[in-house]
């Protein structure tokens, strides 16, 4: 089994580098699922995100989570990247590649691991508005447990 490659870092990432290095001298791989997430702007309202991360346990819980992915959907590879750090409206935060045999795989593995980082790893988000107020540290979403609740019931 691959295991999964995994960083935590302050700096922005280049998702087409990293799906570079994945496919890089490899016949095996069918498809290629990357998601990217980015930090909106909330209509408006919003200058940037403060994110902040528990060191060492956030990363070791990405694993879990990225080892369980490669397990459930037989992925070839699979990468994930969280930044952490003030991060400003429009630029990148997290990077899902996972890379298959078959499309479906490659998407049900990408969908898999953010609905878990989303409701399991130990990440905190603070708003940070455009006049100058720092908000509260953003709640979890209950559309969020809902859609980790659906890959436990399969």
């Amino acid at each position: 089994m691959v295991a999964p490659t995994i960083r935590v870092q302050r700096e922005d990432f280049d998702g087409a580098a990293e799906s570079a290095l994945i496919t890089s001298g490899r016949k095996d791989i069918g498809a290629l699922t990357s998601f990217i997430g980015l930090c909106r702007d909330e209509q408006g309202r919003l200058d940037a995100l403060e994110l902040e991360h528990y060191p060492g346990m956030a990363e070791t819980e990405l694993m879990r989570i990225g080892t369980m992915a490669i397990e459930r959907f037989n992925l070839l590879a699979l990468t994930v990247i969280h930044r952490f750090g003030k991060i400003a409206a429009g630029e990148q935060i997290v990077l899902v590649i996972a890379a298959s045999s078959h499309r479906q795989a490659a998407f049900d593995g990408a969908n898999f691991v953010m609905d878990f980082l989303k409701t399991a790893a130990p990440f905190w988000k603070k708003e940070h508005g455009l006049d100058g107020t720092k908000g509260q540290w953003v709640a979890a979403r209950d559309a969020d447990d809902a859609a980790r609740t659906r890959w436990i019931k399969e």
